[in-house]
């Protein structure tokens, strides 16, 4: 009987833990989550510095209603530059009829995410550096550009940035792109 008594107290605290462990764990990311959601993150470099599908591939990215904005701190202000896919596929590169050449700013590297989950479903912050492919008496050049601050929406699709935020504190954006004077990277 005592065997009985034991057994039965040794499968109620079993069963606690693991109630525990679950309310831990939710709501939460499962492991394919994280890695659907990195995948997502690492996709975007290659996608943004090599236009495919007339910009359809970097729009496609993004929630219907997503925005790219821009930001001197993290946390801070962020000043919204694109709203929605269309105008994000334009972004990344596309023009009425295929792809448009742009100007090459380097190769973007977006590396040492930080996910975690959220009530709407992640959040992520990571660093950004770019290695321009222009030998000089430097060598080639790798360059820190702040980074990202992300919020994603899992969607039919998977995983998508519902919001994405350029920070880099040593730039001051401007309201509009278009507004930005250009880079001098001899002086960055």
């Amino acid at each position: 009987m005592a065997q009985n008594y034991f057994r039965q107290g040794t499968g109620l605290a079993c069963l606690l833990l693991a109630a525990q462990v679950a309310a831990q764990q939710s709501p939460g990311l499962s492991a394919q989550d994280y890695i659907d959601i990195r995948r997502l993150i690492d996709a975007y470099p290659r996608i943004l510095d090599h236009c495919r599908n007339n910009g359809h591939d970097y729009a496609n990215l993004f929630t219907e209603d997503a925005t790219f904005g821009v930001s001197s701190e993290w946390g801070g202000d962020v000043k919204i530059w694109f709203r929605g896919r269309e105008v994000l596929r334009r972004v990344g590169g596309g023009g009425d009829t295929e792809c448009v050449d742009r100007p090459s700013s380097g190769y973007h590297i977006n590396i040492n995410p930080d996910i975690v989950a959220t009530d709407e479903g992640a959040y992520a912050t990571s660093t950004l550096l770019t290695i321009i492919n222009d030998t000089d008496s430097r060598g080639d050049i790798v360059h820190w550009e702040g980074g990202y601050e992300d919020t994603f929406e899992k969607t039919a699709e998977g995983w998508r940035f519902k919001s994405r935020v350029h920070v880099w504190p040593e730039v001051e954006w401007t309201d509009d792109p278009a507004d930005m004077p250009p880079r001098n990277l001899e002086e960055e």
